[in-house]
């Protein structure tokens, strides 16, 4: 199949199998921020946001995106202008060897977008699926709060 995609706000055009998953095309296109975790929908690894709804791409048909919007860590920023949310992640020390740190990253981004001052537990809630085996999540939530802060102290639009 051959068709266009939005991916970070450019249009591409993709070739891809009838039954490829969205992690694969991805991944095959260079997108390698999209972490191959578990290909079951249980590590968080892979997330994508779709139409700004994050989404474990291991379990997303490429077909079913046709025409919508895909945005992976790097369409929030860039190493040279991250993102609030991935200073706050840094600053916080919630990165340590960094596998989840995209998925991590990208359900903060559409938890702090929908709601700007969420309690522990609606952070605990967004980050639940998104699996860490090195910090322990005391670290990561608090690079949440931190980037919830920011943008509330309008540091983000």
């Amino acid at each position: 199949m051959d068709e266009m995609f939005t991916v970070n706000g450019k249009d591409i055009k993709v070739t891809f199998e009838p039954d490829e998953r969205l992690l694969q095309t991805l991944r095959n296109r260079g997108f390698t921020e999209v972490k191959n975790g578990c290909l079951e929908g249980e590590c968080g690894a892979c997330l994508t946001l779709l139409d700004d709804k994050p989404v474990n791409s291991c379990q997303v048909l490429t077909a079913s995106v046709i025409g919508r919007e895909i945005k992976t860590v790097k369409g929030i920023g860039t190493l040279h202008e991250p993102h609030i949310i991935q200073d706050a992640f840094a600053e916080a020390g919630a990165v340590q060897c960094g596998f989840c740190t995209p998925g991590m990253v990208l359900a903060s981004f559409a938890l702090l977008k929908e709601n700007p001052n969420p309690s522990e537990t609606e952070i605990k809630n967004a980050l639940d699926g998104n699996l860490c085996r090195c910090t322990g999540y005391v670290k990561i939530i608090e690079a949440v709060k931190l980037a919830a802060k920011r943008i509330r102290n309008g540091e983000m639009e």
